[in-house]
């Protein structure tokens, strides 16, 4: 017949195990959450998106990106996503150089060289102005 000190003993090593196997688990998703949270070089990805569509036929979107760029370039657009761009586009405000439309999209600078118009074949035209 087996004593109970024997049972809490091996409750005691179970426990021992599972501590141990619990600390791993924490450790390793602490690493990961870390991990995670890092941009590789080169790379963005978008942090906040608003719409604003009150008025008729114009709808107004602000985006925020976060990017992780490698040196001598900046964040800016490519192809309607945030990209790293090289730093002399955005210095010298030609904008239409990084390529900030789609491949059908036709690209023009704004008079004051504020922002770009992308002119997609059906006529429609979207205008990025830049603060």
């Amino acid at each position: 017949m087996a004593s109970p000190f024997m049972k809490k003993s091996v409750r005691r090593d179970a426990w021992g195990t599972m501590s141990s196997t619990f600390w791993v688990v924490l450790l390793l998703s602490g690493l990961l959450i870390l991990y995670c949270g890092q941009l590789a070089a080169g790379t963005c990805e978008i942090v906040t998106l608003d719409r604003d569509s009150s008025q008729p036929r114009r709808t107004i979107a602000r985006q925020t990106a976060r990017c992780a760029c490698r040196k001598g370039q900046i964040a800016g657009t490519t192809r309607a996503s945030p990209a790293c761009v090289e730093a002399h586009i955005v210095r010298n405000r030609q904008w239409c150089e990084m390529m900030p439309c789609l491949d059908d999209e036709g690209c023009d600078l704004l008079v004051n060289r504020s922002g770009w118009t992308c002119a997609q074949p059906s006529g429609r035209v979207k205008t990025t102005t830049v603060s």
